[in-house]
């Protein structure tokens, strides 16, 4: 509908400047600037880096979005930007560019929490969100099961990792491996022509019902490694690595739905768009009667469609807006899904 609200969606958390135009639950514009190439030398995020990054990508990546959406400025109805979890610095980059966006547009501005963001986009491509719902977020910082009665402000967490996140597991390994930075796809290919069944890398124990682990099947990996001798695998060692890894997280999530008779489980994050996970985790819902909803790999990854979704819904279901105070909060809880005055 052409009276539905025009929101500018700014995501700053990590390594890319991602803008987001959403009219309603229309994507009108996704434009991401990375700096992934700058960090892979050190085969991490560098906070610094980051943030230098996001300044001199904010503007010019806004007018790129504005001009694919069609529109300009003036149009804007409303701000979103990630306020946390992520990066500090890189974080205050995005807060101060959606104040002064808001401001001199005189439009409301939200300050959303990351991981909300990583389920409300899914709005986009498969339609209002089926709530409650069960949410898997997986990523280079987290791994989360969230029950979800509504996106706007209720959000219970249920499970996360105790150590190491997923995403971050994958980008290890791939160093041990010297396959670079970021790790995740480059695993998931090499995983195609492996063995998953080739080597029995361990499941990792947790005592919460629905948290997991990764760092000891990180070095589980790094002590197979180390003691092979002859050519090593690598096909076969990704495989079955990434085996270990999305077992885990498709096992959990389906029990998770199961114990709380929820029907349908939402998978988001950098890491849902690893071919395997999506494969077993439709597999399993298949079997558990559950419908499996995943967006497209280009909106799993961190970008502004998913805050600009977020900030779209806010709008339309009447919640206040942030006060211009609001922090850039780096260790946000997910039950935060608006940020308040800091």
């Amino acid at each position: 509908m052409t009276d539905e609200p025009l929101v500018l969606g700014i995501e700053t958390s990590c390594d890319e400047t991602g803008i987001g135009i959403v009219r309603g639950t229309t994507l009108l514009a996704d434009a991401v600037a990375s700096s992934v190439e700058a960090h892979s030398r050190f085969g991490g995020v560098v906070p610094e880096v980051a943030s230098r990054a996001h300044l001199e990508a904010m503007v010019p990546t806004v007018h790129r979005a504005l001009e694919t959406a069609g529109v300009t400025l003036s149009d804007i109805d409303a701000v979103a930007v990630t306020s946390g979890p992520g990066l500090a610095g890189a974080l205050l980059v995005g807060v101060a560019a959606a104040k002064a966006y808001a401001l001199a547009l005189d439009v409301p501005l939200y300050g959303v929490n990351h991981l909300a963001a990583h389920v409300a986009v899914d709005v986009l491509e498969h339609g209002p969100l089926p709530e409650p719902c069960l949410a898997m977020l997986v990523s280079g910082g987290h791994s989360s099961l969230l029950q979800v009665d509504d996106v706007t402000h209720a959000i219970k967490p249920l499970g996360q990792t105790i150590d190491d996140a997923a995403g971050e597991a994958f980008d290890k390994v791939a160093r041990l491996l010297g396959l670079g930075f970021p790790g995740g796809p480059v695993v998931d290919r090499l995983s195609r022509d492996g063995d998953r069944d080739a080597i029995a890398f361990p499941r990792g124990k947790t005592k919460g019902e629905y948290d997991v682990s990764f760092s000891g099947l990180k070095t589980a990996v790094a002590r197979w490694v180390e003691a092979y001798e002859g050519e090593l695998p690598v096909a076969d060692v990704c495989a079955s690595f990434q085996e270990a890894v999305v077992d885990v997280l498709t096992a959990k999530a389906v029990r998770a739905c199961r114990d709380r008779g929820l029907g349908h489980l939402l998978i988001g994050g950098g890491v849902a768009a690893n071919s395997r996970l999506r494969a077993l985790a439709q597999e399993r819902c298949d079997a558990a009667g559950i419908r499996l909803r995943v967006p497209r790999p280009g909106l799993c990854t961190d970008n502004g469609a998913m805050v600009a979704a977020l900030g779209s819904r806010l709008v339309a279901a009447g919640i206040a807006p942030s006060p211009f105070d609001l922090p850039a909060d780096s260790s946000m809880p997910v039950t935060d899904v608006v940020a308040v005055a800091g």
